[in-house]
Formats: C-alpha cells, structure tokens, sequence
C-alpha cells in the first residue's frame, strides 16, 4: 500500500478516528488534552489559511528528513500479500522490488524489515507531534496518516515485541489523532478564546427573547446587575486555570448569579451542583453549612467540573451541554452521531434534552449580547460593586443574630456575606466567618461576650408496639408523623416493627426541661385515670408536665398503661391552687368539639390571653375533660 493517495489517506481519516475511538475506549482511559503534551499557545486564524511555511501542504518524506534523519539506510522489502507485490523501502520511499528467493533467514530478515517499518511509523508520529507544535493541523494529520499506513502492512509473524509494538502504535496514533480534533478550537482560537461565538437561528432567538420579551429582559437585567458581586473573583480563578474567562458568565444562565437559587433537580447554589456531583468535587454539606451555596467554594468546584469536562469532549459547546444535563447523557447521544461530532456540536442538537438544547444557545446569545450591550440597549446598566469583607476565624458555636447585634449590624447583611450557613448558626468547629469591612476586630474584641448558641434538645416520649399497632396509627394516636418515628429510632422501613418493641415518639415543638441534680418532681399532686387511647406522652402534654416527672412520681419502670390505672399527675394541685387565688379566673371543663378559640370567644377573652393564662401554645393540644382557667 505504501504511503497512499491523497484520495486513499482522506477516506482513511473518520475509519481512524472511529479505531481511535474503539481503541480508548477499550483501553479505559480518558481523552488526554493536557496531560500528554500542551497545545500551541498560537496558531493560524483557520485551518485553510497559510501555515508558518507558506500554504498547507501534504506531508512528505522531505519533511520527514529535515526534522529526523532516515531511520533505515539500506534497502528494506516489504511485502503487499493482498495484491501479492513486492515494494522495497529506500530512504522511506518505496518503489517496486524484483522478486527474491526464499531462503533459511528469509523469516528472520522479514522480521528486520517489519521492525524498520515501525521505526519509520514512530518517526512519523514525531513528526505529526511537531506540527501540532507550530499549529498545522492538517499536516500533522496527514502524518498520523502516513504512520497508520506503514503499520497496516507490517506483519508480525508472531514475534511478542512486534506485535506489542504495533499495538503501541496504533494506541499512539489513536490518541494522537483525537487530541488534535478535540484542540481545533483551542488551537485556532486561542486559550482565552476559546468558546467560539456561532450564530444561528437558535443562537438568533435566544438573543431576541433576552432583549425582547419582557420577562426574559427583566431577568437579563437583574442577573446582569448581580453578577458584578461574583463576577470578578470568577474570573480571577479561571485565569489561574487558564479557562476561557467567558465561562464566568455561566452563572447567569445558570441562577441568574443568585448564590440561593434552587432548581426542580435540586441543584443549588452559584453554578447550580446536586448533592453527588457538589460532594465529587469537594463540596461539604452538613446540618450546618452547605458549601454549594459559597460562592467562592462552588466557583473552585466548577472549574475542576469544566476541565474534566474539557478532557473528556474536547470543545466547549459539547462541554457546557454536558455541564447542564451530565456527561453521561451527551455521550449517550454521542455514541449514536457521526464520529466527526467534535467538528460540529449542533450535530447533537436535536438529540439533547429541551432545557439543554436551549442551554448552549442561550449562553451563546449571552456572549453576543454582552460583547456589544450598545448594540441592544444595556449599555447603560451597571453591575453592583463587588463583595468586599473581613475574614475572622471563630471557634464557638454563634448565632448570626447575636454577632451582628455585637458588631452594630443586621442579621440579613450576615446572612448576605455568609450565604453557606444553613440555619445562620455558626458549627461547633473552627469557622471562617465574612463580616462587614473593619468590623473583623471589633468582633475579635468582642467575641468573648456573645452568647453561646444552646442547641434545642429533641424531647421524647416512649411507646411499647402492641399487637395490632402500625407505624401511621401510632404516628396519629401521638399527633406525629411516620416519618419523624422512623428518623427518632432509626428505621429504614415503615412495615416491620415488632409487638413489644419499644419506640421514641418525638413531641413537637417541646424541648426537654434541663433538671438538676438532685431535684425531685413537684409535689401536690392531682389525679388521672387512664383511658383508652392514653399514653405517658399525651398525658404529660395535656397536665403539661414530663413523661419523666410522671414515672417519677408514679414509680413507673416502663411507659407501659392499663385502662383504669390511676395516676398521680405532679403540680396539679399547686396549679389550681394559684389558678383559684386570682380573682378573676374560673375552672373550665373542656368538652367534645371544644376548641381554645371557641373557649376564649365563650368567656369574653381574646385567643392569646386564654392561651397565655393556661400555658398554652398555638399548636397546644386540649383535651376533653381537661381543666382550663377562663374569666
């Protein structure tokens, strides 16, 4: 076959790239862009034009010589079994060779010319490695050309070194190939250039909906506004990663640059990570902070995303699609297109989900509309100044409201510097924490007279399963959820609880009193009968007193009950005895249907002086048969 026509070599190219393809595939591992050798950090304005050198030219064995000596410099014959000819290989040229009789070393000698033949190839390879250097793409394919076509007619003979080295070659060669059609755009349009700005229909009515319609121009313009708080510590890190600064306006098709924004997938944050992909790339997420909503934290956690990305499609447009809908879904479509699709994303278009199909147009027509805001009526609009803060490391757990109470500002402005704390309350260990410009001292000053920040602790009652029992009857019996019964004891299903088991039932809304040692439950008891339906919890709520304060004073080992069991409730008796010395209070009886707006409204008083007069909250329950103080 020798080096080929040019005919040969150019319907040869997409078989290449499909092997180098199957070829990786196989092997396992990922698109090399930057590991293996750096792209050219100039090159021609476009493939077609004129080169360093003059105008593209085909790769020649000339080209060969003045960058490597012949590897072979005496005469190698080869020999053409599907066309049964012999060639003869000079200086890496080949021309046709008389015929030679077999003899005892004519296998050995075969073996000597396979492997000056994979030298050859490998010195091709060189060359197409040179070439990429200077920016000739074409060239430097051509050479893979020539180098895959030398190793297509070297055989063997089962030798383990040549066919280990034909292998390494042809994974070289594969490689090679799909580094350079991945770094096309890189190449030609530069590092920071890099995402090249196409217009077309799609692209055309993103652009008209951003300047046109109200609702997407309102938004437009808010998302433009904001971006000024983020945008130039975005764009300081993706010059450090040497990442197209355009990818800084990602966040704008993204959440409209709002650190807070929760998307229907619940993505969350700046750039918009799930919980698994957020905590891939190092994103902490506990019952205190949530780092996606950082925005310094998640701007580092994009980039890593964007550049192994970047390594697995090569060109920015497939990338941001991938972004926005997970690599595995584009290289599902991919696997279905034309092995050209790195030449043309739009390929994949119709492919891709609606949301993502619209995603890469829309930060496209962003790009376009911010290059020239004159030309759409933004120009006039500025961005908001960006965050500026003091950093001061804190050990204790704080609440934001007391810190900014301390430091003479609001809660909100806090809230606004610290968006990653979840419930505004600082975690127990060491912890940066952003306050206004030249308040970092005066907290240091301070930060001994704030007030630790006490945790509620969860309060429960307990419950022995009996027969019959199910996670939604008890759940309604004690005014709770399953949900809430099977996080307190730690069920992972809701049908297999067990008679006699015994369960923590969470109260709501109650925490548990702090007793001190050595303190012994309220005397003055008053009395209650147990009835069907009753257990330790509800008959606390209703005394408002403790499970605990009623097995103490009942001396009850377990929370189990039996109907008619009489039980003495502690502090009852006090109570009524202060309820009965005010003047104005009378005993009510609570009765079926009753309820604390229907008493309240019965006795001539308003809701919460009722509620306040009984130590009752809102989401107090009563019950019939229940004492209650009224006018």
């Amino acid at each position: 076959m020798g080096k080929g026509s040019k005919a040969d070599l150019c319907f040869l190219r997409p078989m290449l790239l499909w092997l180098s393809l199957v070829v990786l595939a196989m092997s396992g591992c990922a698109w090399p862009l930057q590991d293996t050798v750096d792209a050219p950090e100039t090159a021609p304005s476009s493939l077609s034009d004129t080169s360093n050198d003059g105008p593209r030219r085909r790769v020649t064995m000339e080209d060969l010589k003045k960058i490597h000596p012949p590897v072979a410099t005496e005469p190698l014959h080869i020999t053409d079994r599907s066309k049964e000819k012999s060639f003869t290989v000079v200086g890496g040229e080949t021309c046709p060779a008389p015929p030679k009789d077999s003899g005892p070393d004519d296998h050995t000698a075969s073996e000597i010319k396979s492997q000056s033949v994979l030298d050859e190839a490998l010195d091709f390879c060189q060359v197409s490695q040179d070439f990429w250097q200077k920016g000739e793409l074409e060239n430097a394919l051509e050479a893979l050309d020539q180098a895959y076509s030398l190793i297509l007619e070297v055989d063997t003979y089962d030798n383990p070194k040549l066919i280990q080295q034909k292998e390494d070659l042809r994974f070289m060669i594969s490689k090679r190939i799909l580094e350079i059609y991945a770094s096309r755009n890189i190449v030609v349009n530069g590092v920071h250039k890099a995402i090249p700005l196409t217009m077309n229909r799609h692209v055309q009515a993103e652009i008209d909906s951003f300047t046109t319609d109200k609702r997407e121009k309102k938004f437009f313009i808010a998302s433009y506004k904001r971006s000024g708080l983020y945008r130039p510590y975005i764009v300081q890190q993706l010059k450090m990663a040497g990442l197209p600064e355009e990818l800084s306006w990602l966040p704008l098709i993204e959440s409209g640059f709002k650190v807070n924004a929760l998307s229907r997938a619940r993505a969350l944050g700046l750039w918009q990570f799930i919980s698994s992909t957020g905590y891939k790339f190092g994103l902490k997420r506990d019952q205190f902070i949530d780092e996606r909503l950082d925005p310094e934290k998640s701007t580092l956690a994009a980039i890593a995303y964007l550049k192994e990305l970047h390594q697995i499609f090569g060109d920015w447009a497939t990338v941001l699609a991938a972004y926005n809908c997970g690599e595995g879904r584009v290289l599902r479509v991919i696997r279905s297109q034309n092995v050209n699709y790195l030449d043309n994303f739009w390929d994949l278009y119709r492919r891709l989900p609606r949301e993502t199909a619209r995603y890469v147009p829309r930060f496209i027509a962003t790009l376009h509309i911010l290059k020239d805001p004159e030309k759409y009526g933004l120009d006039e609009i500025e961005p908001l100044p960006a965050l500026t803060f003091d950093r001061v490391t804190v050990s204790r757990s704080l609440h934001l409201k007391e810190i900014a109470k301390a430091i003479g500002t609001s809660e909100s402005e806090m809230r606004a510097l610290n968006p990653e704390l979840r419930v505004a309350i600082l975690p127990h260990e060491e912890y940066s924490l952003r306050v206004p410009p030249g308040k970092g001292e005066l907290l240091l000053a301070k930060l001994d007279s704030i007030p630790k920040y006490t945790h509620p602790v969860n309060s429960f009652a307990y419950y022995r399963v009996r027969r019959g029992d199910s996670l939604s009857t008890i759940a309604e019996r004690h005014h709770t959820t399953v949900g809430n019964i099977m996080r307190a004891n730690n069920l992972r299903k809701s049908n297999y609880i067990v008679a006699g088991q015994t369960l923590k039932i969470p109260q709501r809304g109650s925490r548990t009193p702090a007793i001190t040692a050595g303190s012994k439950p309220s005397t003055n008891p008053s009395r209650h009968v147990v009835r069907r339906g009753d257990s330790l919890w509800n008959i606390a709520r209703r005394y408002g007193t403790t499970v605990k304060n009623i097995q103490a004073a009942n001396s009850l080992r377990s929370t189990r009950l039996y109907i008619g069991q009489v039980l003495e409730i502690p502090g009852q008796r006090q109570r009524k005895a202060a309820a009965s010395a005010g003047k104005d209070y009378r005993t009510y009886t609570v009765k079926r249907g009753d309820s604390p707006f229907k008493i309240a409204q019965a006795h001539n008083m308003s809701l919460q002086q009722f509620l306040r007069i009984n130590s009752l909250t809102s989401r107090s329950t009563i019950y019939p048969g229940q004492c209650l103080n009224v006018k």
